[in-house]
């Protein structure tokens, strides 16, 4: 008999992960802040619970991936909150990505109930989700992870366990922190070339040859010269990560000038975004102040 899991939080990444446990022919209970977003979901073997206290009720293991700490705070500790439903001898996995002071949060609850805890965020975008093949960062206890492996790797192809709780979301910052940098770095040089009447496409060409090379080239490149942004990892989720890791940071005495600079752009656009794009639309950021040059570079 395979456990039974429960999943909270069907966006991007969760209702992907939800369809590959179902694939597995695990159980699945869930529960999303927008009931509609579980039809298909249900219609394919889920069962549709109405809260995520009910749902963690039903779990062996929980499973949360929701946006923010605030929404998980919520999810855990709001009304007919999941940290009151979990079972004694249950275990909880939150795949967020949050602060690790909020998992060590967590973490302390959960022991308080008997409940095991991981912290393990995720990598890999929505086709990672889709196919399977997340990369999990995990903070915890070695036989926890054990426990729940069967669960995980119905979603993932990597576990990395990086020490107790807490690990899993310093290493999930300190990641986000090198992909945004990667990627603003990359809209930065692409603008140079470009306003000075080189085609963008020769440098990404240079790069795919070079010790620049990098493999979020293959994913966000196309993107910022086609000016297409559909969503894979939104901007605003970005620019939260990189919060939490100028947060983090600060706690711990350091200074990020570096990331500093990027969030100073990545909020730049997020407030001047109407839409909801990839945070690869950090690109944007050039293209409006050629726009305010009238043209010329800035």
């Amino acid at each position: 008999m395979k456990p039974t899991v429960g999943l909270i939080g069907l966006g991007l990444m969760g209702k992907p992960m939800a369809r590959n446990l179902l694939k597995a022919g695990f159980p699945l209970a869930v529960s999303n802040r927008s009931a509609a977003k579980a039809d298909d979901l249900v219609q394919e073997g889920a069962r549709l619970v109405a809260n995520p206290r009910e749902t963690a009720a039903q779990a062996d293991v929980l499973i949360t991936i929701v946006s923010d700490p605030p929404a998980l705070e919520e999810v855990l500790w709001g009304v007919d909150g999941a940290l009151a439903g979990l079972r004694r001898g249950s275990a909880y996995i939150d795949s967020s990505t949050i602060s690790p002071d909020l998992a060590r949060r967590v973490a302390a609850a959960c022991a308080e109930r008997g409940v095991d805890f991981l912290d393990a965020p995720v990598t890999g975008g929505d086709w990672g989700a889709k196919a399977g093949e997340l990369i999990f960062m995990i903070g915890g206890k070695p036989e926890t992870l054990e426990r729940v492996k069967p669960v995980l790797e119905a979603m993932g192809k990597r576990f990395f366990l990086l020490g107790p709780n807490g690990a899993g979301q310093t290493v999930k910052l300190a990641m986000n922190l090198i992909l945004a940098l990667e990627v603003d770095a990359l809209a930065e040089a692409l603008a140079l070339v470009t306003h000075a009447g080189v085609a963008g496409e020769r440098l990404i060409e240079v790069l795919q040859s070079s010790m620049a090379r990098a493999g979020v080239l293959d994913v966000k490149a196309p993107l910022i010269l086609k000016n297409e942004f559909p969503r894979s990892f939104p901007l605003r989720l970005m620019h939260k990560d990189m919060r939490l890791a100028l947060d983090l940071a600060r706690q711990q005495g350091l200074t990020l000038p570096t990331t500093a600079a990027a969030y100073a752009t990545y909020t730049a656009v997020k407030d001047a975004s109407t839409d909801d794009p990839d945070y690869a639309a950090v690109a944007r950021f050039w293209q409006t102040a050629k726009s305010k040059a009238g043209g010329e570079a800035p």
